[in-house]
């Protein structure tokens, strides 16, 4: 075998290793979302509307919440690398450092939580002047007003999955998001229904239900982490003991972050909102689709978050060449799954959409059917992106990141669709190869921008050996 081959073979055995528990994490969290919708639809359409519109405000503030705590596993990562190289003579100088990160990303998800649980409650009461239909508004606040509690849970446990990312103890995750989905189905049903000693709440038991389903699995998480023994010394809940430096280093990575997948949710909500301009067949199909895409991406979240440690970890070590081989090697994995994904796509389309289309809409499935082709190549660009970010987050560059998808979205992605869709009237079709286009120019710049970040960094003659 070619040493080339070998090597990004081995990269890639490294790289599998953190992310596919976090991506299976990732897609069991989409199956945890699911379950909810289901059992909202199965109160009726208004619950539906009313319970979407819930989850929609909470599932932005969450993402932005959870943005901010997301570079605590490159600073554990960088100052777990850090205390590996220096030997044991270290050992409380590190834990120390360590137990700094976990008490100032505790104390910064509690304050994100706080502040986001405030603003869903004011949000809730303010999209009535959106054009909402009143009753769907009447019907989501109380959605809202028990789903708003649970953010500081769930961003709790965000600080916590952070920090045993970091540390490349990953594998308690899945087990406990699987275990939290058969758990919030349970608590819907009972707290929907009044079922054994539950009260019957209808639709607000269902944003009961995830205000508990996130706080057990803070618990579970942080009960599996104090059974571990790297974990456990360092695995500290004394916030008020948080340094201000700390805090305020977590918050300068932390906001931009927050921003950027705040923009990206933004983006994707105004392309939905050109998709529905052109009536319900292509919304619907848009919806399906869209989707697909989301599935999909989890696998682009693990591999973006496993390179992201991957980095922080290299360059503490002073090993920039491992560094730049993460970029390929995740990239590679990426191209790899996207390929197996978009010959699905291209066919057996039919087979692919048809749990979204059984009503007869002829029309929906032959639009989903072309922007099925467009998503085939959009996912390419979709993966890189985000690893892209990865990678960014890994060389401490988040605002870098964040202002690349400022340009990569809004002053590229979104005239173009604007151009192809509406102006030059190739509806749907052309909002995606505008989404298309936006997706691939903010991958080229992110993925640019990394390597002239490295090539800036100082070079050490005698690298410290990789540990991933």
């Amino acid at each position: 075998m070619p040493p080339a081959l070998a090597r990004l073979l081995g990269d890639s055995r490294a790289l599998a290793s953190l992310a596919v528990p976090l991506a299976l994490t990732q897609l069991a969290q989409v199956a945890l979302t699911t379950t909810d919708t289901v059992m909202m639809g199965l109160l009726g359409t208004e619950s539906l509307a009313a319970g979407g519109l819930a989850m929609v405000i909470f599932n932005q503030l969450r993402t932005m919440g959870v943005g901010m705590v997301t570079a605590v596993g490159n600073q554990v990562a960088a100052a777990d690398a850090r205390a590996e190289s220096a030997g044991s003579g270290a050992d409380e100088t590190a834990h120390d450092e360590l137990r700094d990160l976990v008490r100032a990303s505790l104390l910064l998800s509690t304050l994100a939580g706080v502040a986001g649980a405030v603003l869903m409650v004011l949000i809730g009461h303010a999209v009535i002047w959106f054009g909402q239909d009143p009753d769907v508004v009447d019907a989501a606040k109380p959605v809202l007003y028990t789903m708003a509690p649970g953010l500081i849970p769930c961003l709790w446990f965000q600080a916590i999955r952070q920090f045993t990312v970091g540390m490349r103890r990953p594998q308690a995750l899945l087990r406990i998001t699987l275990a939290s989905i058969a758990v919030n189905v349970s608590l819907n049903w009972a707290l929907i229904h009044g079922t054994w000693v539950f009260p019957k709440l209808g639709l607000p038991g269902i944003g009961l239900s995830t205000s508990l389903v996130y706080a057990l699995s803070c618990v579970a998480l942080y009960l599996s982490a104090r059974r571990d023994a790297r974990l456990a010394p360092v695995l500290s809940l004394s916030i008020w003991k948080t340094r201000p430096a700390t805090l305020r280093r977590l918050t300068g990575l932390g906001t931009p972050i927050a921003a950027t997948y705040g923009s990206e949710a933004g983006f994707f909500f105004v392309v939905a909102l050109f998709a529905g301009s052109f009536g319900t067949s292509a919304l619907a199909a848009h919806t399906a689709v869209n989707q697909l895409v989301y599935i999909v991406f989890q696998i682009a979240v693990g591999l973006s978050h496993a390179a992201s440690i991957g980095v922080s970890r290299e360059l503490a070590l002073h090993n920039l060449a491992a560094a730049q081989r993460l970029k390929t090697t995740a990239l590679a994995c990426a191209a790899a799954v996207m390929a197996v994904v978009a010959v699905v796509y291209v066919t057996v389309p039919g087979l692919v959409l048809a749990p979204f289309f059984d009503t007869g809409d002829d029309r929906a499935v032959e639009i989903a059917t072309q922007l099925l082709l467009v998503a085939a190549v959009l996912q390419f660009f979709d993966c890189a992106q985000n690893i892209g970010v990865g990678l960014l987050r890994g060389l401490d560059d988040t605002k870098g990141g964040f202002r690349v998808t400022l340009v990569g979205y809004w002053l590229v992605g979104l005239p173009t669709a604007a151009l192809l869709g509406p102006a030059l009237g190739l509806d749907t079709l052309g909002i995606w190869l505008g989404l298309l286009t936006g997706l691939a120019t903010t991958a080229v710049l992110l993925l640019s921008r990394y390597n002239r970040g490295l090539a800036r960094l100082p070079r050490t003659t005698e690298p410290a050996p990789s540990q991933a």
